[in-house]
């Protein structure tokens, strides 16, 4: 993984601003993260998203495009036989989303010519259990495809760890900051998301905590707070 990408004041949706890659991470252990799905876009913009239940994916509202699903990836360029592929059938966007706000997406797959096999390749991961903050210095994972330094891209999956912040030290970077929202960084290491990272989780003591959602070109980064929307998530899934 790497630096978030500076996006612009604040990124524009499909401009690329808002795409990270892990930065100063390390790659992953090979299906180690078995929720993670790569997202192809539209021609080379690429997201990172992940599995919160059957036949459901979550991402990030501005990797929003005409997406192909890719589950049981590592190295997603490889002919991997764990790779499962998938067309999406509906995208539930989230209504007030506007950058950098609401930067939230449910993606619900349609097989290509099967349903997805949960195995030990493909997987869900859990959502919290409560709209509640996170306490401060909680220690969380971040992973994905995205560039691993300012030029470099990765074909295989690249993860770094990352600890919660206070929100009035995310305040002194972020002015924007609203309650769906929360910020993570490394403290022991310049690592962070950059391009190509978008979309992709946040996970914290076994949940699915935040979504990539921008930064800048160093850390800390912000992320979509997925307790602050769990009553929207619901309706479409219908859990």
């Amino acid at each position: 993984m790497g630096q978030l990408q500076c996006l612009l004041p604040y990124p524009s949706a499909h401009a690329g601003a808002l795409r990270s890659q892990i930065v100063g991470g390390h790659e992953a252990k090979p299906h180690s993260r078995p929720y993670m799905a790569a997202l192809k876009v539209f021609g080379d913009f690429s997201c990172g998203g992940f599995r919160v239940a059957p036949d459901w994916v979550m991402t990030a509202a501005h990797c929003m495009g005409n997406i192909t699903v890719r589950l049981g990836a590592h190295n997603y360029h490889a002919p991997e036989a764990s790779q499962q592929m998938f067309a999406v059938e509906s995208y539930h966007l989230h209504p007030e989303y506007m950058v950098p706000y609401n930067d939230i997406l449910l993606l619900k797959e349609t097989g290509l010519s099967h349903k997805a096999n949960l195995n030990k390749y493909v997987q869900v991961i859990p959502l919290p259990k409560s709209g509640n903050d996170l306490p401060v210095d909680t220690k969380c994972l971040v992973s994905g495809w995205g560039l691993i330094d300012a030029e470099v891209a990765t074909k295989k999956l690249f993860e770094t760890n990352a600890a919660v912040l206070s929100r009035r030290k995310c305040l002194m970077f972020y002015p924007a900051l609203s309650s769906g929202m929360v910020c993570a960084a490394s403290y022991h290491q310049l690592s962070d998301i950059n391009f190509g990272d978008s979309g992709g989780p946040l996970v914290c003591n076994g949940e699915a905590q935040g979504i990539v959602s921008y930064g800048f070109q160093f850390p800390p980064s912000v992320y979509t707070r997925i307790a602050h929307y769990l009553p929207w998530i619901q309706k479409p899934m219908g859990q």
